[in-house]
Formats: C-alpha cells, structure tokens, sequence
C-alpha cells in the first residue's frame, strides 16, 4: 500500500488548482502547469484538497497512485516556487558563459559546446565554473542539467568535467612505477 498517496494534497495560497476528468490544472505566480493522472487513479478537488486513490487493489493502480501524489505536488510547488539546479564545472580551462540566451561550454575540445535552453527553462552563470539551471517544471530542469552533464561527465582521476553540486565524484588511484 502506498503511504504517501494516503496524504492529501493542500493546495497553497496564490495557487488556483482545478481538476477536470483525469487532468490537474495549476496556475500560480510563476505560471502554468498540466499533468495528466494515469486512468487507474482517481482524482478529486475538495476544500483546497487534492485526494488520490486508487481505481482498485490490482498492483498497477497501487504503484502509480503515489507517482501520481508527487506529480501533483510537484507542479503546485513549480508554480510557487519553482526548481533549480546547480553545476559546477572542474578543469583547467573548462568555463561556460552566455551567448545571448544560449549557453556557451569551453570543455576541453577543438571548439565550444553552444546549448541552447528549451522553453520555459533560464539558465544563469554566476561564475564561469557555475552553472544555475531553473524553472517550473521538474522534470524539464533535470533533464537540462543531466544534458549540459553529459557533454564532459566528471572523470575519476583527475574528477575533471560538468558536475552536480555537492555531487561526490569516486576517485582512482592512477598508475604506479
């Protein structure tokens, strides 16, 4: 049984939750956001609560009726406060920069690595070894983050490359004589 699908989901001040037939609605001060709950999940809206449950007892409806609670808090908390995430960039030589609204990587190759964000997604350089990816959709801002990552993933003995922040990268001892 799922423990966190039994909680009901408050709906915060400033938000404007709906739900018509299988579709969560929010608009918020940062904007809009849709998710659409599985067909063996039932969702209602009362007294600024969202309650789901499942349809019935079979395994499936019971695994994706907490999935669907965390959707559901995800795009109330993306349109209040939104997500980020934060990268950082080791190397000598390794630096990011912004090139208008595009995202311009020096990653140790013969030529710069040029990103370009996809919408509703800003990304700030505080630092030329900092990258700050955000916005209010969760998904989409990991899913940048884990992009920009993949261009130079850190490396294990010298821990070179495009890491999370706070991420703990395993070191190897390299040859010996």
């Amino acid at each position: 049984m799922s423990r966190i699908g039994k909680r009901p989901v408050k709906v915060p001040a400033g938000v404007t939750a709906s739900v018509d037939g299988q579709t969560v609605t929010a608009k918020g001060p940062k904007g809009e956001l849709k998710f659409v709950v599985n067909d063996e999940v039932l969702v209602k809206l009362a007294d600024g609560e969202i309650a789901v449950e499942p349809r019935d007892e079979s395994k499936d409806a019971r695994s994706k009726w907490g999935l669907s609670r965390t959707q559901i808090v995800n795009i109330l908390e993306g349109v209040t406060k939104g997500f980020e995430k934060r990268l950082e960039i080791n190397g000598v030589g390794y630096r990011a920069a912004m090139q208008g609204k595009n995202l311009q990587l020096a990653l140790g190759f013969s030529h710069d690595v040029i990103y370009e964000a996809p919408q509703g997604i800003t990304i700030a350089v505080p630092k030329p070894t900092e990258i700050v990816v955000s916005g209010i959709d969760k998904q989409v801002v990991g899913q940048v983050a884990a992009e920009i990552r993949e261009y130079r993933e850190p490396e294990p003995y010298k821990g070179k490359g495009v890491k999370y922040a706070g991420e703990r990268i395993v070191r190897k001892e390299g040859k010996k004589k």
